[in-house]
């Protein structure tokens, strides 16, 4: 286990969410759950946590009630090697989600995902290629790569 890992607050939907991203990211398995036994606000048999593990991130998920929901201030940066990559993970996480700007998205759960090429800082790091960026929702890496090249 890592010493460091996001614990993230669900409202009572935290197995579903867990589920969901074990299906989006071809590595990621199951590590853990904790059911609860009576004690707390869970009743017997619910989980309260579960442990995942997303492309070698842990991270682990609450089952906490409505009082914390989760906000953009919080997010994933999912590096990708190419457009069919950014893609396919656009396309999976925005099912039932919204799109923001710039490569970020609400997926169902109201967890925020930014999908973005591997080389992101580089690409952005010309001028042309961050205004290019900045009209975009999910990013067009060869556009990106385009604009970069105009500089």
């Amino acid at each position: 286990m890592n010493n460091l890992a996001p614990f993230l607050w669900f409202n009572d939907n935290a197995e579903e969410a867990a589920e969901f991203y074990l299906s989006v990211f071809p590595h990621a398995r199951k590590l853990d759950e904790l059911r609860s036994k009576g004690v707390g606000p869970w009743p017997v048999g619910k989980i309260a946590t579960i442990t995942i593990e997303l492309e070698g991130q842990e991270m682990v998920f609450l089952n906490g009630g409505p009082g914390q929901p989760l906000t953009p201030a919080f997010s994933f940066f999912v590096r990708c090697d190419s457009q069919k990559e950014i893609d396919s993970y656009w396309d999976k996480l925005i099912e039932g989600g919204k799109s923001m700007a710039c490569g970020w998205l609400t997926d169902r759960f109201s967890l925020c995902w930014q999908i973005v090429p591997r080389n992101i800082s580089e690409l952005v790091s010309h001028p042309k290629a961050m205004e290019a960026m900045m009209g975009m929702i999910k990013l067009d890496l060869p556009a990106l790569e385009a604009a970069a090249r105009a500089d």
